[in-house]
């Protein structure tokens, strides 16, 4: 069914985790492979293929036989193969494990651009601002476990003083930009359900890309005993998988419920390679002078011939990159080491309760991920599913360091009896949203990797607190909830903004508009818009005064994720601090008005009626098939979601 159903998708899957897409779309997707190839995913998921137990091998075999059956079957192969005018190529085993590693490639950071942003603002930038800007959490910390990180304070005026800084003029500033692929889960024990026999509720909302078709495939699969009435099945698992891979990825097998949300811990490493002088094909190892790794990989084309690439690699990874200050990079990734990838999420299907689903999920070969279960008997768990990489030495994981000292780097895998666990909590209540989930104690075990401001968590914990019994329709609610708490004080220093005397009559009439503001992110909401453009305004206008040497020293450093800052810019906001102050601005007052400004200009450049800029807009949907970018709109028009 995966075949005849998605086969050209699960095609591009392992294209993209291989490096092999220019072999359909050609020149256009060379890029993207150069890019992916370095990390030899195909070589690698062969060498894994014969790292799995055998029956893990027999379910391959058997699925690659199933999908090149039904593939096989068509009397036409699949439209997408008409038109890009290429034949499908069979399924082989490792293949499914490459579609394992596209997600490590959706749900990480594959190029790890957010530590190379950071290191280079961990040189560039007074130690106090540094910390100031990139710190790992404040009050709106929402965790499972422990209180909200306290926010470092504002630099000294001995620190950082931008009043006397020769604060370089800007040509193109950076932009800020705090999307993330984020998703929730929660659940509620049994005790607090209602109409559910004592069982436990669990919600899940994976917000990934969306695309046609869909990336997820819903599916049920009963088993029946040959021995047994037909009513009465041997198993019947409801979830959805995804195409590719033999297994159901969330759902429920009866007897428990599971979901997953990214856990944006750190799991992506950069080591500073020291080359030889006298001979660069080799380095500094941990246990000496080790000659580079050089593998040839060949990237075949469409209509072009094919190109040849040189990977090197160490004892660690291979060589990506180079710091700010030119020193080569090797990556130290998960994905990439022996044992990161099983088909152990398999055995989910079998469990019986959330115990039982718990050892499984942490010895999972996937993308590290919140896990929340629930079972028929009420019990509610939340832990890590996926491998963790147990770090040592004395070095902060989210900045290059250098591993040749031995005592350095990473020691194999996290033991499972060391992973953060919650079960059955006091207050029956679990929630994630890709925030900081454990106290700080545990952070040091998961990592920073850029996970989220809590606003999102803590709209789903206080809402699951906000009621003491729960039926499914409640929780979807929660998912649908679309107030915008975070807002709530940026509308009111808007407003506080817009009071001062001698505005224009056009500032009056947005007055108007953000009077009549109810709180949420509504399609047909102008307010919402405007109030979600001016906070994005003031942030942006102040990393760009603060970044100033940075972009100016580095003309390609990139803004990394900075998923905390709100915590920083309110505070600078609370005690405006003069010497923090861009001198493009005479005071704080005049910042924050000059950057509503802005905002209302950018809306007037499309209408001066700003009454018809709504968020639903701005927020439009363009769900596009893979497809559609290369062919004309009357055939795109057709492939493309409304």
């Amino acid at each position: 069914v995966h075949a005849q159903e998605r086969f050209f998708e699960m095609d591009l899957m392992r294209r993209q985790a291989a490096g092999e897409l220019a072999a359909i779309f050609g020149k256009a997707a060379l890029p993207l492979d150069m890019e992916i190839r370095q990390y030899r995913m195909r070589a690698r998921a062969r060498e894994f293929l014969e790292q799995l137990p055998p029956d893990q091998q027999a379910l391959l075999r058997a699925y690659r036989i199933g999908v090149n059956k039904g593939l096989n079957a068509l009397t036409v192969r699949p439209y997408p193969y008409l038109l890009t005018r290429t034949q499908p190529v069979q399924w082989v085993e490792e293949d499914s494990l490459l579609v394992i590693f596209s997600m490590f490639v959706t749900l990480n950071d594959p190029i790890n651009k957010r530590e190379l942003g950071l290191s280079t603002m961990h040189a560039a930038l007074p130690d106090a601002l540094y910390r100031f800007l990139t710190a790992g959490g404040g009050s709106w910390d929402t965790p499972l476990t422990g209180n909200p990180l306290e926010w470092p304070p504002i630099p000294s005026v001995e620190d950082f003083n931008l009043r006397k800084k020769d604060v370089p003029a800007l040509t193109n500033g950076i932009e800020f930009d705090e999307s993330i692929p984020g998703s929730n889960n929660f659940a509620v024990a049994g005790n607090l359900a209602v109409m559910t026999n004592g069982a436990a509720l669990v919600a899940n909302d994976m917000h990934l890309t969306l695309r046609v078709p869909n990336l997820w495939f819903r599916t049920r699969l009963i088993t029946l005993d040959k021995h047994a009435p037909k009513a009465h099945p041997r198993s019947d698992i409801i979830g959805i998988t995804l195409p590719g891979l033999p297994a159901i990825v969330l759902g429920s097998n009866r007897h428990i419920a599971w979901s997953f949300t990214n856990s944006y811990g750190d799991f992506i490493d950069w080591v500073r390679v020291t080359l030889d002088p006298d001979d660069k094909s080799r380095y500094l190892g941990a246990s000496g002078w080790q000659p580079i790794r050089r593998y040839q990989e060949t990237i075949d084309i469409r209509n072009a011939p094919a190109k040849e690439i040189t990977v090197h690699e160490t004892e660690w990874g291979p060589i990506v990159t180079r710091d700010h200050d030119g020193v080569p990079l090797a990556m130290v990734w998960t994905a990439l080491q022996p044992g990161a990838i099983n088909l152990d999420l398999i055995k989910l299907e079998n469990a019986h309760n959330v115990d039982d689903a718990a050892q499984i999920a942490q010895r999972a070969g996937m993308p590290p991920q919140n896990f929340i279960v629930g079972d028929k008997h009420g019990n509610i768990l939340w832990t890590i599913a996926g491998r963790i990489p147990l770090r040592s030495g004395d070095f902060d994981p989210r900045l290059p360091a250098d591993w040749s000292n031995p005592a350095t780097g990473w020691r194999g895998w996290l033991s499972p009896v060391d992973y953060p666990l919650i079960s059955n909590p006091e207050s029956g209540r679990l929630w994630t949203a890709n925030t900081r989930t454990v106290a700080i104690d545990q952070l040091a075990i998961l990592g920073d990797g850029g996970y989220d401001l809590g606003a999102r968590s803590r709209q789903i914990r206080d809402s699951i607190f906000a009621h003491d019994r729960f039926s499914a329709s409640d929780l979807l609610s929660i998912q649908l909830d679309h107030r915008a708490i975070l807002y709530v004080r940026w509308h009111a220093l808007l407003m506080e903004t817009l009071n001062h005397p001698g505005n224009s009559g056009l500032y009056t009439q947005v007055k108007n508009i953000l009077r009549n503001w109810n709180g949420h992110a509504a399609v047909d909401s102008v307010a919402y818009r405007i109030v979600r453009g001016f906070r994005q305004e003031v942030i942006k206008t102040l990393l760009n005064a603060y970044t100033a040497d940075v972009q100016k020293r580095h003309p390609s450093f990139q803004l990394p994720r900075l998923s905390q800052i709100e915590h920083a810019v309110w505070r600078l906001i609370e005690e405006q601090p003069l010497h923090m102050l861009p001198q493009s601005h005479d005071s704080w007052d005049e910042l924050i008005f000059s950057c509503m400004q802005q905002v209302i200009a950018n809306l007037q450049k499309q209408s001066d009626d700003i009454t018809a800029r709504t968020w639903g807009e701005k927020n439009a949907a363009h769900i596009r098939h893979p497809l559609s970018q290369h062919l004309p709109e009357w055939i795109a028009k057709w492939l493309d979601m409304p």
